[in-house]
């Protein structure tokens, strides 16, 4: 009888041992992010990772910094192809398309379906001006994480300094000429030592801007492109004006600085007091609130025919053809990372919305409003918000709009053919998704 008792209990040991081995065995995960915007959000990030794998010690998260958005994009092509991609990893919400039709991404429905009555609670908690731009062919492809939208900054000591009621900021396209002609300032020889305002016009950044300020001017509401991705409406009488409006900023009314504004400079532009008013990301809010030496506030966008915003920022994506156990992981860490008090305090450390409703009950985030009413202003517009240009082929898109608005700034083109060749431009390179 001993005989036969001691192989079972060697067995049933080396059966325990196997199942404890593979247990222990580590997941390592890969995590490409990029930072469009100033402060310490590699810090932030690296922490996010460490608090992950405390919780979970088999699973090693090595987050890589990527640089900005576009060079996220390259990197991500770059790793694919070199059979080496990232687990998991931010990618522009505008890049869903692209991510889907190239095999990049998958959809993420089987992974929250498992989750049941949870997983749909989680999807259910994102606010739809942020989840809407999730979706590619009725699919899940991304989850919302470090989402913006763009506001107006404004330096309310040069408003009471002009005397312009420092909690009034201008709410028409109108009302911003008006208040940056009175906060244009010069020097004694004539110089602008300080502009009205900025808006970024670089290539990269000018198609995000343009969104809001089409827009607002549509006589419709419809945004620059259809749902699906596949159509663009550039060449619109609202969007001519539009383009118009911004050259006229420079050129006519001379309160904007002439040429290129690049969207790194403007943060600092605005800290320094050389311009007024920015057009710029809420996930600058926390950089300025820290470093500007004035009072300032942020508003609504200025509206024309309606008030409009565009949002935009960075969703995660799980890379495609990765071991279940991987892909398992990944979207554990998604989760994680996209707590609702997690993103409260996401919100906080960067000025980045939290993209999810529960995270606004958060006593995180209501002592933060208390502290730093600036920050309720993005969250109030998102009902106003639409997703920037997003199409198939997002970066050559982008390219062709923000290639020909600029050949309007500079003066190569009028507003009206330079949209109507972006027009042309675009509908060739999208023939291939019709």
């Amino acid at each position: 009888m001993k005989k036969r008792i001691l192989p079972l209990l060697l067995l049933c040991v080396m059966a325990l041992s196997l199942a404890t081995a593979q247990g222990s065995k580590k997941i390592e995960l890969t995590f490409f992010y990029p930072v469009q915007v100033g402060g310490p959000l590699t810090k932030l990030i690296e922490k996010i990772c460490a608090d992950f794998t405390a919780e979970n010690p088999n699973i090693v998260v090595k987050p890589v910094y990527t640089g900005n958005y576009d060079d996220t994009v390259v990197k991500i092509q770059t790793a694919r192809q070199g059979k080496n991609p990232p687990e998991v990893f931010v990618n522009l919400a505008t890049q869903r398309f692209s991510m889907a039709s190239t095999g990049t991404a998958i959809a993420l429905d089987s992974l929250i379906a498992a989750d049941g009555a949870a997983g749909k609670a989680y999807i259910g908690d994102f606010l739809p001006g942020f989840m809407e731009d999730s979706y590619v062919d009725g699919k899940i492809y991304s989850i919302p994480f470090q989402r913006s939208t763009m506001v107006l900054f404004y330096n309310k000591d040069a408003f009471a300094e002009v005397g312009l009621n420092p909690e009034a900021p201008p709410k028409s396209w109108d009302e911003l000429v008006e208040y940056s002609k009175k906060l244009v300032k010069k020097d004694a020889a004539g110089n602008v030592t300080r502009y009205g305002v900025g808006i970024a016009l670089n290539s990269g950044s000018a198609q995000w801007a343009f969104t809001g300020f089409a827009l607002q001017n549509s006589e419709d509401g419809r945004n620059l492109m259809s749902d699906d991705g596949k159509k663009v409406f550039f060449d619109t009488k609202g969007n001519v004006e539009a383009l118009q409006f911004w050259c006229d900023l420079q050129s006519k009314y001379k309160v904007m600085q002439p040429g290129i504004v690049q969207w790194t400079d403007l943060p600092g532009q605005f800290i320094n007091g050389s311009v007024a008013m920015i057009y710029h990301t809420t996930g600058n809010l926390t950089n300025i609130n820290n470093n500007a030496k004035f009072k300032f506030g942020t508003a609504f966008l200025p509206g024309s025919k309606r008030v409009a915003a565009p949002t935009g920022g960075g969703n995660f994506y799980i890379s495609a053809d990765l071991p279940k156990e991987q892909e398992l992981a990944a979207w554990k860490f998604i989760k994680f990372a996209t707590d609702a008090e997690r993103l409260a305090q996401w919100n906080v450390d960067t000025g980045y919305v939290a993209p999810r409703k529960s995270s606004f009950q958060t006593a995180t985030m209501k002592a933060y409003w208390a502290k730093v009413p600036q920050a309720r202003v993005a969250f109030d517009q998102i009902p106003f918000a639409k997703p920037e240009l997003t199409t198939y082929g997002a970066s050559k898109m982008w390219r062709i709009l923000n290639d020909n608005i600029q050949s309007a700034i500079v003066g190569d083109a009028t507003p009206a053919q330079a949209l109507k060749n972006a027009q042309k431009q675009a509908e060739d390179a999208l023939k291939r998704y019709q």
